[in-house]
């Protein structure tokens, strides 16, 4: 499986979503030019599964502007545990070393746009002073 296809929690294939693991979670969310929203999940979790297609939607939605990604508790313990993640779903928007935003628990397509847009329209009023 090359980088640019990825399985998703259901099994099916996604472009717009990365696998992101222990090793890979600096490279591939600390040091992105683009906000990463992570999802951190584990197959056995239900809530997990639920929100799974939404931010599946979303990558699309989204795709160019905030680098969508999953991190598997269960398979990477390292990370979880470093950031305290006691909860899944956790749902976390990353701008390099920051947290933007976070949720714990299934949350509304909604939720998610009004997250992302805020965190989009600070970072372009922070460009623009800077």
């Amino acid at each position: 499986m090359n980088d640019a296809t990825q399985t998703s929690v259901v099994g099916q294939e996604s472009h717009a979503v990365h696998l992101v693991t222990d090793q890979t979670f600096e490279v591939e969310v600390l040091q992105s030019a683009l906000p990463v929203f992570v999802d951190f999940w584990a197959p056995w979790c239900g809530p997990c599964r639920m929100v799974a297609p939404i931010v599946e939607e979303l990558a699309g939605e989204y795709a160019g502007r905030i680098k969508f990604a999953k991190v598997d508790t269960d398979q990477n313990p390292g990370i979880a545990g470093a950031l305290g993640i006691q909860s899944i779903p956790t749902l976390a928007l990353f701008h390099g070393n920051k947290v933007l935003d976070y949720r714990i628990g299934v949350v509304p397509r909604d939720e998610f746009r009004r997250m992302f847009d805020g965190a989009l329209a600070g970072l372009a009023n922070s460009a623009t002073q800077a």
